[in-house]
């Protein structure tokens, strides 16, 4: 009787399984989180990634049956493919990217066909391997067990443990050194059947070699990379579970100072984002302050503290609430010096409460009541943050304005985005708030939109505060008035249910991308 204890060799296959499969998802993830944040469309690339993916991994699985002999070495040397093509393959589209940014998607597409071959190409013969010695119900439950076993592994640790910790390119290196490990415990496993040994064990240590190495100057060849990519040197570069952050400085009068970009968007300049900031806050600040000064703030997104900074020049503000999805942006802008000043110190202000959570749920639980909201969220690329300009969530956010309140909402570009501004416009109004939009001059933006949204209509105050850099009580009126290439356009509602201000946003500055 057959012992039910796998052998060596079953064992050897049956992690094989589980090691391509976790690799293979990281790859591909890897592959789309790289495609989203370099050529923005994330919904589309990310969607396209994974279909070229898939559909690659048909084409290897079909190839597999034209393997007919020397089975275990066609095994061996497609672990080793493997690990090298998908290990390298985050790093390889950085420098593809920064060197060849026309060939990009070629590039891109090219990689992800050749890795879901390659794995398409493994499992049914890591199945024909093992089929002389298990019975062909427990083969294939044991395969696909440990084929999702995997990829529950990774799609668990990807965003948790290891793109925070190692990043993408030493995530996909790492989990090519796993497939260069499994190759070599085939080597031994195999040696008797190995018509070349020496020759795939020089391959195997070639393999160690080269990702090895690649894993030791990851972060130069990516720093070199967004250096050329944000025509900047990047001082500061980490990925989190939710974001990748990268400040860059250009120093020197009349340059840009630092900048920051979120998943490869501008944030802000440090030449000019007192424009910004100023119109996002001063508006709504002042207003409320005809009647009696706000007390209560909510600062919703805004982590960079340059917000907070603004509200803060209001002496009668008792208590400021910051919500902050990722505590890396409030940490960093906290405790790194340079950063830190420019929002002069504001996060460290004992009327400052910073609440690293999502802003959703946060207004969904909590019963706090505020004077002014500002909403400083990055514009809608995706479905996440799209969620954070529907109705349901202005509707929350109504619940929690004061009724002599305000909310201001940042809102795209009305020029370059014009369908995508007035969305937010028209949502904002569907759920009963009067909605009244403004616009301002950001050299780094261009034109910049803003949504006043409140119970009473909105009405101009006749103080700012002093020390202002941009507004005045003159200039103040004009962000009101929109010229014809700026006006309303018909709409519809940005729901929950059909987020068409996601699709709407992708396609207005995809025009300009091309």
């Amino acid at each position: 009787m057959k012992s039910e204890n796998p052998s060596p060799v079953e064992l050897a296959l049956l992690t094989s399984v589980f090691v391509v499969s976790a690799c293979g998802l990281v790859y591909e993830l890897a592959a789309g989180a790289l495609a989203s944040y370099l050529l923005g469309d994330s919904v589309l690339q990310f969607s396209t990634v994974i279909g070229a993916y898939l559909f690659a991994m048909g084409v290897g699985s079909y190839l597999s049956r034209f393997l007919e002999r020397q089975l275990s070495a066609h095994f061996l040397r497609i672990e080793l493919l493997v690990a090298l093509a998908g290990g390298l393959l985050p790093l390889l589209l950085f420098v593809a990217h920064a060197a060849l940014p026309g060939s990009f998607r070629f590039v891109l597409y090219a990689m992800v066909t050749l890795v879901g071959i390659l794995v398409g190409l493994e499992i049914p013969l890591v199945m024909r391997m093992l089929k002389k010695n298990v019975a062909l119900k427990d083969l294939v439950s044991q395969v696909l067990t440990f084929d999702y076993l995997g990829a529950l592994a990774v799609s668990i640790a990807f965003p948790l443990m290891l793109v925070p910790n190692l990043g993408l390119a030493r995530t996909g290196l790492l989990f090519g050194l796993m497939n260069a490990l499994v190759a070599l415990w085939a080597l031994w496993l195999f040696r008797h059947e190995l018509r070349h040994v020496r020759a795939h064990a020089m391959a195997c240590v070639a393999t160690l070699a080269a990702l090895t190495s690649a894993f030791a100057w990851a972060s130069h060849i990516t720093t070199w990379a967004e250096d050329r990519l944000y025509q900047d040197h990047a001082v500061i570069a980490l990925t989190t579970p939710y974001q990748r952050i990268v400040v860059t400085h250009a120093p020197g009068e009349g340059r840009l100072g630092y900048r920051l970009f979120l998943n490869g968007n501008l944030q802000f300049a440090e030449r000019d984002e007192y424009r910004y900031h100023e119109a996002l806050v001063h508006p709504v600040m002042a207003a409320f302050a005809e009647g009696g000064a706000p007390k209560k703030v909510a600062v919703l997104g805004g982590g960079d503290g340059m917000a907070v900074r603004e509200i803060l020049k209001y002496p009668g503000v008792e208590a400021i609430t910051l919500i902050e999805l990722d505590p890396a942006m409030t940490k960093l802008f906290t405790e790194e010096p340079v950063l830190a000043k420019l929002n002069a110190q504001s996060l460290s202000s004992p009327k400052l409460t910073i609440a690293n959570t999502d802003a959703f749920g946060y207004l969904e639980h909590s019963a706090e009541m505020f004077d002014v909201i500002v909403v400083d969220f990055p514009d809608p690329t995706n479905f996440s943050v799209g969620k954070l300009f529907t109705n349901a969530f202005y509707a929350l956010l109504d619940k929690h304005l004061s009724a002599s309140g305000y909310a201001v909402i940042q809102t795209t570009s009305p020029l370059v985005a014009r369908k995508s501004f007035w969305t937010v416009v028209h949502t904002v109004e569907s759920v009963g708030l009067t909605a009244t939009p403004y616009h301002a001059h950001v050299p780094s933006f261009g034109e910049w939109g803003f949504v006043i949204a409140s119970r009473r209509p909105y009405r101009l105050p006749m103080q700012l505060p002093t020390g202002l850099r941009f507004l005045n009580t003159k200039s103040l009126p004009l962000l009101f008035d929109f010229p014809q290439d700026m006006d309303a356009v018909p709409t519809e509602i940005n729901r929950l249910s059909n987020q068409v201000l996601v699709s709407t946003y992708e396609e207005e500055w995809g025009r300009v991308a091309k």
